[in-house]
């Protein structure tokens, strides 16, 4: 703890971008393996109204009123125009959110283009930032994407999307699954290949008799272990780019005994920090104390942290910030959310952004340059 402190003064005392490189909490780094057999049948199985499929990160509707009492967005875009989130494999074999510059085609065309995003070597190789690629086998088209009335996304692959590595089954029904539920008209998504419906992938024989959702998870860990009564919840650790200057967010299950109040579940997993060697970076000391969670009647949720490291502080970085902002937002109804540190109802990031007002998850999540 006092090396991480000792860091940690070293940073503070940087600009943002130095934050990035300097990694606040320090980085650890194992493989993240498919879950054992029988979490992964629960996860598949859900009903799809557990705490994953509660909302897809986005903006929160803001009207006139709201901007005039000084709702904010977190992370305001930093690029003019229209991008589309999906999920691609990082350096790590990690998957996470990446706001490309994609066609805005009509209809299911974006769909398609965001399908077509996660093909490696694809025709949108050259729009990924550096260290991620896609998940799905080189040669693999989208033929179609319809929408029913039930919001499942129903996407039709040619033959080439059966040559994929066996252990990379799970991860490549995450990254589609998490990219077309982005969408708020699409809760589920089921796979067809060269005109005939999947009821399994083809080489492991994962099952997909049901629709699959977010309820399935994203990046589980090596370790998970099945628990009884448990519900999941995912939150979101920091990660950095290959060159260390950018930062971006990444996002992970964990089972957390069930019953209890899920948003304080998964803001106390965010403090146990990363599990295993897989490149996410701790984005909280082990010294944080989450004092309280309240949902308040105009739908902003209230997070009462204590840290005695941040005891007189002027800024806190914002890593730590963002990590939280998502993390409700993801185990809630995208919710606003309002922070408050050591009873301080300022709580300014090293962005300059007053998260001690209510702010919304970002629209975009992770714009990193090419």
């Amino acid at each position: 703890m006092k090396h991480i402190r000792g860091v940690s003064a070293a940073c503070l005392l940087a600009v943002p971008i130095m934050l990035s490189g300097c990694s606040l909490f320090g980085s650890e780094s194992a493989a993240v393996d498919p879950p054992p057999g029988e979490v992964e049948a629960q996860m598949l199985q859900v009903s799809g109204e557990g705490t994953l499929d509660t909302g897809v990160l986005g903006p929160v509707s803001l009207d006139e009123s709201d901007l005039a009492a000084g709702v904010k967005d977190a992370a305001v875009s930093a690029a003019a125009g229209e991008r589309t989130t999906v999920y691609l494999e990082d350096q790590h074999g990690l998957l996470a959110p990446v706001s490309l510059a994609l066609p805005q085609g009509e209809g299911t065309a974006m769909l398609e283009d965001s399908l077509t995003a996660l093909v490696s070597k694809g025709a949108y190789k050259s729009v990924l930032p550096e260290g991620f690629q896609g998940v799905l086998p080189a040669g693999t088209e989208v033929n179609n994407v319809s929408i029913g009335q039930d919001k499942v996304a129903i996407v039709e692959f040619n033959s080439a999307f059966n040559d994929y590595d066996p252990a990379d089954e799970r991860k490549i029904l995450e990254a589609v699954t998490w990219t077309l539920t982005g969408q708020e008209d699409i809760q589920g998504v089921q796979l067809w290949v060269d005109g005939k419906k999947l009821t399994e992938m083809p080489l492991q024989g994962t099952p997909l008799d049901r629709p699959l959702s977010r309820a399935m998870g994203i990046n589980l860990p090596k370790q998970s272990a099945l628990m009884m009564n448990s519900s999941a919840v995912t939150v979101y650790f920091s990660a950095a780019s290959p060159d260390g200057i950018h930062q971006y967010y990444v996002p992970v299950t964990r089972f957390v005994p069930a019953g209890g109040d899920s948003v304080k579940a998964a803001l106390n997993e965010l403090i146990a920090g990363p599990q295993s060697e897989n490149g996410l970076e701790m984005v909280m000391t082990q010294g944080t104390v989450v004092d309280s969670v309240e949902a308040g009647q105009n739908g902003v949720v209230t997070v009462s942290l204590k840290d005695e490291m941040f005891e007189g502080s002027t800024s806190v970085p914002e890593e730590m910030l963002e990590s939280v902002v998502l993390t409700v937002a993801q185990n809630t109804d995208d919710a606003l959310v309002q922070i408050r540190l050591n009873g301080k109802e300022t709580v300014t990031g090293t962005n300059n952004v007053d998260y001690g007002q209510p702010v919304s998850a970002p629209e975009y999540v992770n714009e990193l340059p090419l």
